[in-house]
C-alpha cells in the first residue's frame, strides 16, 4: 500500500514553552513559526488541545508566505478532511508548490496522488517520477513506494534486485514497513537469493517493534519451520499478537494452528502472548 506523509515538525524539547514562544512570533506574521504552532495544533502538543481547524489555519498563514513545510502539512489536511472540507485538488496543488519547491515529504505524497488518481488522472508513470525525487533525497516511505511499483511492474519494467535496494535503503532507516518487505523477498528470494535465515531476521527486527504484518510472517516461518525448528506455540503466539494488531488473517492462521497442538501447547503460547511487551525477550 502506497503511503502518505504529513511532514515535519517542531523539535523544541520544552512543548509548553516552544508554543507559548511560536505564538508570539506567528502573531508577528513569521511563517516558520506559524508552521510550527500548526503542527502543535495538529498534535495536540505545548498545552494547546488538539485543533485541525486552527492547524490548517496557521499552515494556510505560513503556505502563503512560501513555506514549503506549511504548503505540505496543508495539502495533507485537504488530503484527510482535517480541520477543512476534503478537496483533492486543492491538496494537490498545494503538495505541487512545496514539491517544486524539493519538499521530499510533498514529492513523496505527489506520487501518491498519481498512483490512486486523486485530484489528477490516475498515472503510474508519474508517480513513479515522484517517488523517485522523493527516494532519492532519503524519503523512506517514498523509498519504500519505489520499492512497490518496481516489484508489481507499475510505471516502471518489473526489476525486484530495484525494489531490494529501495526497500534496503529504507530498512536502513529503521522503517518498519521497508524490513518487512525486505524479509518477503529473501523469504521468496525475489532480487536476491532465498535466504530463510535472513528474512526471520528481518521479520524479528520488525516484529519486535510490534509491526504486525511481521508478527504474521514470524507466525508462518515458526508454522512451516522455515529458518526455525517449527514451533507451533511460537507460531500460535505470534500470530495471536498479529491479530490482536490488526492482522485478521492471522487469526485464521492461529486457528489452523491450534488444530495441531495440545491443550498444554496452546496454553503456554497464550501465556506468552499475555506476558509478550515490544522489545522484550520471546521465551
Amino acid at each position: 500500500m502506497s503511503r502518505r506523509t504529513e511532514g515535519r515538525g517542531g523539535l523544541q524539547k520544552d512543548d509548553r514553552e516552544a508554543a507559548r514562544l511560536y505564538k508570539l512570533a506567528a502573531d508577528q506574521g513569521n511563517a516558520l513559526a506559524q508552521n510550527n504552532l500548526g503542527y502543535f495544533y495538529a498534535q495536540g502538543r505545548g498545552g494547546l488541545a488538539k485543533d485541525d481547524r486552527e492547524a490548517a489555519r496557521l499552515y494556510k498563514l505560513a503556505a502563503d508566505q512560501g513555506n514549503a513545510d506549511a504548503q505540505n502539512k496543508l495539502g495533507f489536511m485537504y488530503l484527510n478532511s482535517r480541520g477543512v472540507s476534503q478537496d483533492y485538488a486543492i491538496a494537490m496543488s498545494w503538495f505541487q508548490k512545496a514539491a517544486d519547491q524539493g519538499n521530499d515529504y510533498a514529492q513523496a505524497n505527489l506520487g501518491f496522488m498519481y498512483q490512486n488518481g486523486r485530484g489528477v488522472p490516475q498515472d503510474d508513470a508519474a508517480a513513479v517520477t515522484w517517488y523517485q525525487k522523493a527516494a532519492d533525497q532519503g524519503n523512506a516511505a517514498a523509498q519504500v513506494n519505489l520499492g512497490l511499483m518496481y516489484v508489481n511492474g507499475q510505471g516502471i519494467p518489473q526489476d525486484y534486485a530495484a525494489a531490494v535496494s529501495w526497500f534496503q535503503k529504507a530498512a536502513d532507516q529503521g522503517f518498519a514497513e521497508a524490513q518487512n518487505k525486505l524479509g518477503i523477498m529473501y523469504l521468496n528470494g525475489r532480487g536476491v537469493s532465498q535466504d530463510y535465515a535472513i528474512a526471520m531476521s528481518w521479520f524479528q527486527k520488525v516484529a519486535d517493534q510490534g509491526y504486525a504484518q511481521a508478527q504474521g510472517n514470524l507466525g508462518l516461518m515458526y508454522a512451516n519451520g522455515w529458518g526455525v525448528p517449527q514451533d507451533y506455540v511460537a507460531a500460535h503466539m505470534w500470530f495471536n499478537l498479529a491479530a490482536a494488531g490488526g492482522l485478521k488473517e492471522a487469526l485464521t492462521s492461529r486457528e489452523l494452528v491450534a488444530a495441531k497442538m495440545t491443550p498444554e501447547q496452546i496454553a503456554e503460547a497464550e501465556k506468552r502472548f499475555a506476558e509478550w511487551r515490544p522489545g522484550g525477550p520471546v521465551l
